[in-house]
Parts: structure tokens; C-alpha cells; sequence
């Protein structure tokens, strides 16, 4: 009878050595996530605020959920949360449509349909002032 299998055999060195990749390939992801979204913030917060004549054609909702399981001892905790984001399209006299993230809490103050000046700075609608006429 031969000697068994030795344990090299069986997976584990592939397993152990993919996992530091993995664990890095991960680690690069959230931490490049985290920063396309500080770039992103940035970006627009330094846009310059351009008000310009628009129509409200759209309006709408993307609710995120978000899961997470924690487990203390042998009692199983889970948990969800939730975020909106409200965005408003507009049509600007010249016939372009562009659709900007609300961070000004305007969607529930203008409908489909009104006219007037609205203040955008970068993807962001910060103001809108509907027109009398």
C-alpha cells in the first residue's frame, strides 16, 4: 500500500494561495468605491451654479437597501436599511434633457409640467423657481 494523499493535494494550497488576492481584490474595490464617490462630491460641489430657464418633464424615485447580518454568539442578528434618491429631470429651452440628483429636498415642491428658472451645480438641482406665466 503507498503513502495517501499529502495534504497539497487536496486544494488547500490553491485555496490559500488565492485568498490574499481575493482578500485584496476586495479591499481595492470598496476602497476605490469610496473613492470615485468622494470624487464625485467633489466635483460637484465645486461646479459653478448656473441657473438657467427649464421645464419639469420627470421626476423619480431609486430606493437602495441595503442588508446586513451580524451574528453575536449564537443568537443571529440581522438588520436593513434604506436610502432615496430623488431626481428631476429637466428640459432646457434648447430642447436638452438632463436629469439631476435633488439634494435640496425640491421634489415634492414641483411637478411635471412647471416652468421656471432652476439653479443646477454639476449633477445637483439645487433650486427651482417657478415662473408666473
Amino acid at each position: 500500500m503507498g503513502p495517501g494523499p499529502s495534504f497539497g493535494d487536496s486544494g488547500f494550497d490553491f485555496m490559500f494561495n488565492i485568498f490574499p488576492f481575493l482578500f485584496f481584490l476586495v479591499f481595492a474595490l470598496i476602497i476605490g468605491g469610496i473613492i470615485f464617490s468622494i470624487v464625485k462630491y467633489m466635483r460637484n460641489s465645486r461646479s459653478p451654479e448656473v441657473t438657467s430657464y427649464a421645464t419639469v418633464v420627470a421626476k423619480r424615485m431609486d430606493v437602495r437597501h441595503h442588508s446586513n447580518h451580524h451574528h453575536n454568539n449564537e443568537i443571529g442578528h440581522a438588520g436593513s436599511s434604506s436610502r432615496t434618491y430623488y431626481y428631476i429631470t429637466l428640459q432646457f429651452d434648447n430642447g436638452v434633457r438632463k436629469e439631476f440628483l435633488d439634494v435640496k429636498n425640491l421634489f415634492g415642491l414641483v411637478v411635471e409640467g412647471d416652468r421656471g428658472y432652476a439653479a443646477t451645480k454639476g449633477e445637483w438641482i439645487v433650486a427651482f423657481e417657478r415662473s408666473a406665466g
